[in-house]
């Protein structure tokens, strides 16, 4: 896939349909707003590429002040790296076997710091063996659950344990601990009582890592903390609006679909469903909002059909009308399309390739 950038001055209405947009104006404005805010507290902003999965977007988010990136696998650090995103990059995503162990120490001479995480014995194991056999040391976080009920070790004390293992083993360096997000139940807590603990076994805690967008509103809360990874903020999506993390007018991407349908009058089809939007609710309701017609429900998905409810519309769409819909959650939605389409005043600007798009491994 060609990753480089393709200028355009087409107008956004020459668009076939589905096709995702990005409101380039938006995308400005969320960078520099989020970066103020975590400077303002005090932080290093570390972004999560997973969002938009484009080395453009990550340089623009680096050139306002980000102190580097966040992989979640490998594939994306490979294909930054291959795009000349080669500055600070953390991976968090636990690294197990010999394939993937090799691709990461490939890696690490194209890097100025490549670090990893892990919250098990094996996993720290296999990256101190690894980095042993290339001549390379590695810096390590410790992830903790902190109440998200995902991965994490589950105890401050087992943090400890397992910190006092990493600086033992060859060729690691523990740099610190990271959870996410950090407004699940019991961050707060858990960074308190690992911070005492750590001082008083003398074991430095030079990084603190928090993350996600909607935990932006409570960086205050966490004065232990050094930097925050935050990733959908640079599009925003219906989640991000409901959770209190943005707002219509910040959310950048939308995907322009075709009515095709209105088999009732009070139902539409449009020609985005599950293959472009996806299903993704986490907590929100139904399938996605229609900038145009507010009072649509986009009420159900199959592969190639969004189902509009406009049982509350004034006004309704009709069949060959164009409409925008927000998506419930962008990161997914940029993993099911090759390129998007950076718009302004109406106008295509550029032509993203979406370089990291199904490197999932």
């Amino acid at each position: 896939m060609d990753m480089k950038p393709q200028k355009s001055r087409s107008s956004v209405a020459d668009l076939d349909t589905p096709a995702v947009t990005i409101d380039l104006d938006r995308v400005d404005e969320n960078i520099a707003r989020v970066q103020r805010r975590i400077e303002g507290c005090g932080l290093v902003n570390r972004p999560h590429v997973k969002t938009h999965k484009i080395p453009a977007i990550a340089q623009k988010q680096i050139d306002a002040g980000a102190v580097g990136i966040t992989c979640q696998k490998l594939g994306e650090v490979e294909a930054f790296v291959e795009a000349g995103v080669t500055g600070d990059i953390l991976v968090t995503f636990n690294i197990v076997g010999d394939l993937k162990t090799e691709r990461l120490m490939a890696l690490v001479p194209r890097v100025k710091r490549l670090a990893v995480v892990a919250d098990n014995e094996v996993v720290l194991r296999g990256l101190s063996e690894a980095a042993r056999r290339h001549g390379r040391d590695l810096p390590v976080l410790l992830e903790c659950d902190s109440g998200f009920g995902r991965n994490g070790l589950q105890t401050p004390d087992e943090a400890l344990d397992l910190a006092k293992l990493a600086a033992q083993l060859p060729n690691l360096r523990f740099d610190g601990l990271l959870v996410f997000p950090n407004t699940a139940p019991r961050t707060k807590g858990f960074f308190e009582a690992a911070v005492s603990k750590f001082e008083a076994a003398g074991v430095p805690l030079p990084i603190l890592s928090g993350g996600g967008t909607p935990a932006l509103n409570a960086l205050e809360d966490y004065p232990m903390m050094t930097e925050h990874r935050a990733g959908t903020y640079v599009y925003n999506d219906v989640m991000m609006v409901h959770s209190g993390a943005a707002r219509w007018d910040n959310c950048a991407m939308t995907v322009r679909t075709t009515v095709v349908s209105r088999p009732t009058a009070d139902r539409a089809i449009v020609d985005a469903g599950s293959k472009v939007l996806t299903r993704e609710q986490y907590y929100v309701e139904n399938f996605g909002r229609v900038a145009e017609y507010p009072d649509a429900v986009v009420a159900n998905l199959s592969e190639e059909h969004g189902m509009l409810d406009l049982s509350a519309c004034r006004d309704k769409p009709k069949v060959g009308d164009v409409v925008s819909i927000i998506p419930n959650h962008c990161c997914v939605v940029s993993n099911m399309v090759d390129e998007v389409h950076g718009v302004r005043d109406g106008m295509i600007e550029v032509v993203w390739p979406v370089a990291a798009r199904g490197k999932v491994t």
